[in-house]
């Protein structure tokens, strides 16, 4: 038997959560990993994103991203410096990497086909992303009271088709992007 209170919750979750909402950078993450001369992998994350997750009742509508190439951050600020340059990302020529979403399809429940483009390195491709539904929650009110909701995607990219190639780094990236998203 459902409970008058969890009826209410998932009421107003639904009707709270239509709309687009704000990403919240403090519980989100943007990060890659990359092999290292065929050893191992190079992990990182951008410090500086945001962007917007428009829902629908439960359902994703669409998703957009904005992350700041200058912000990348493996934990070695020479690693770093180099990264930023024109031998990758030239972040000073190609201040942003984009993400903006065309359509979405949802799969199965909590499961979404996000089709869109990804611009980086001051190229543009299309690219197709399975993004999860994490879950819903409310924030207390001493925390503003807002219904919160979860999102992740891991994906891979080649770093060749945007223009970028340098000896000893693989070719492919693994991109992960965890959202969580305040209403």
């Amino acid at each position: 038997m459902i409970s008058a209170a969890s009826l209410a919750f998932a009421l107003f979750t639904t009707v709270a959560n239509a709309g687009t909402a704000k990403v919240d950078k403090g519980h989100s993450g943007v990060m890659f990993q990359a092999h290292h001369f065929g050893a191992g992998y190079t992990w990182g994350r951008f410090n500086d994103f945001g962007g917007t997750v428009e829902v629908d009742g439960m359902d994703l509508k669409s998703m957009d991203i904005e992350v700041k190439a200058a912000s990348i951050d493996t934990g070695i600020e020479k690693r770093d410096k180099h990264l930023r340059s024109p031998d990758f990302f030239d972040a000073e020529k190609f201040e942003t990497i984009k993400f903006k979403s065309s359509s979405v399809t949802k799969k199965s429940d909590g499961l979404y086909e996000v089709k869109g483009t990804l611009t980086l390195h001051g190229t543009s491709k299309q690219v197709t992303v399975d993004v999860k539904h994490t879950g819903n929650g409310k924030l207390p009110a001493m925390m503003g009271g807002n219904v919160i909701s979860g999102w992740e995607t891991a994906f891979d990219i080649k770093q060749s088709d945007y223009g970028m190639k340098y000896d000893g780094i693989g070719d492919v990236a693994r991109l992960h992007v965890n959202l969580e998203a305040k209403h």
